[in-house]
């Protein structure tokens, strides 16, 4: 298939096999593209290539290495603690109100403050970043929100040391690459990565989940009863939500892709939303299936760019759907508005504008 970004003709790779084999075949299909890994691009929304995504190997896998302890600590089971006490702390306001705004008042708080202890900084600069919304790059006047997001984090790395040296500014402050230390520009698209990446992704896929819990009571209560099942839903529901529908590669020679002529630096798009909802691999696709075995979805990515931040969201999204089942009886839809995400050749629902909820202690 073939549409169009940005005024430009871009082959969409769509089936979950054929993703999969792009995804690490990074010599055809190449990262090395600043700005325009994301689809639309973001050359007018921020100022900085973004590590590790935007390399390749051999490159990638040394910038990658810098900040995999970060992305680790969710195995760690302290860590899973704090995280379940910040869910907690999210869920009893919400269970005091005759209503919440799903976005506002939960996910996006959420989203804010998880992140501050996977980079290990005091939970209080959270309450800064959820005021850049769910897309700090994109909703509203992304271009300036971006530049405040960028001098946020400028001002983050002569403080750091404030925080000590466990951090993620204090950690790329005193990394070094190939026997140098990491430039400016290097240290600020690490942490543009990781306020942009992980934002909306996290974000729209929470609200997925309570907005089919508000529609399937039954499924919510079989995991009240079948608790063993929360790690097979989590998949699933980061499988139905995919948000993110895809990414870009470059092509760095004229390349035939599957039928479609791309000539050389011109981009793909690997489609993660199409893969996984192809029908050779899942049954029934359109429905979320809270025991869905086996799961292959591409969701994180594939190959060596599988997501960095991959296990902190497995993490949110289970720890969330624990204490949801132990504290809730029910999940009370009241209002929504689904979020269209609409192109020349297709429109996808990703997320919610607005999702208005009730929660029913027990």
């Amino acid at each position: 298939m073939e549409t169009e970004f940005d005024h430009d003709p871009v082959a969409m790779i769509l089936g979950l096999k054929d993703i999969r084999k792009a995804a690490r075949n990074y010599e055809t299909f190449s990262s090395n593209a600043p700005f325009r890994v994301p689809i639309p691009s973001e050359e007018s929304l921020r100022s900085v290539r973004q590590f590790p995504i935007e390399s390749d190997p051999p490159e990638h896998t040394e910038y990658r290495e810098i900040v995999e302890p970060i992305f680790n600590r969710p195995n760690q089971p302290d860590y899973q603690k704090r995280i379940t006490k910040i869910i907690e702390a999210l869920v009893i306001p919400c269970m005091e109100t005759d209503s919440f705004d799903a976005i506002n008042d939960f996910a996006l708080p959420l989203q804010s403050r998880a992140l501050a202890l996977l980079l290990n900084v005091p939970e209080e600069e959270s309450e800064l970043w959820i005021k850049w919304g769910v897309h700090v790059l994109r909703e509203g006047d992304g271009s300036s929100k971006g530049r405040e997001m960028e001098d946020y984090c400028k001002h983050a790395f002569l403080k750091s040391s404030e925080w000590g040296d466990d951090n993620l500014f204090s950690i790329l402050n005193h990394a070094s690459f190939q026997g140098r230390f990491l430039t400016d520009d290097e240290k600020l698209g690490f942490a543009n990565l990781a306020f942009a990446g992980g934002r909306d992704t996290v974000i729209n896929t929470l609200c997925v989940v309570l907005a089919h819990f508000a529609d399937n009571n039954h499924d919510f209560v079989r995991l009240s009863e079948e608790p063993e099942l929360i790690n097979c839903a989590g998949e699933e529901f980061i499988r139905f939500a995919t948000p993110l529908t895809h990414i870009g590669r470059k092509c760095p020679i004229d390349s035939d892709v599957h039928g479609v002529e791309v000539k050389a630096n011109q981009l793909i798009s690997l489609s993660w939303a199409s893969a996984n909802f192809d029908e050779s691999v899942f049954l029934n696709p359109e429905i979320i299936k809270i025991d869905r075995k086996p799961n292959p979805h591409v969701a994180f990515g594939n190959g060596p760019h599988n997501c960095l931040g991959a296990p902190h969201a497995r993490l949110l999204i289970r720890k969330f759907i624990s204490v949801l089942i132990q504290k809730v009886s029910k999940v009370s839809l009241l209002a929504c508005e689904p979020k269209i995400e609409k192109t020349k050749d297709y429109q996808r629902v990703n997320g919610y504008e607005h999702l208005k909820l009730c929660f029913f202690g027990k």
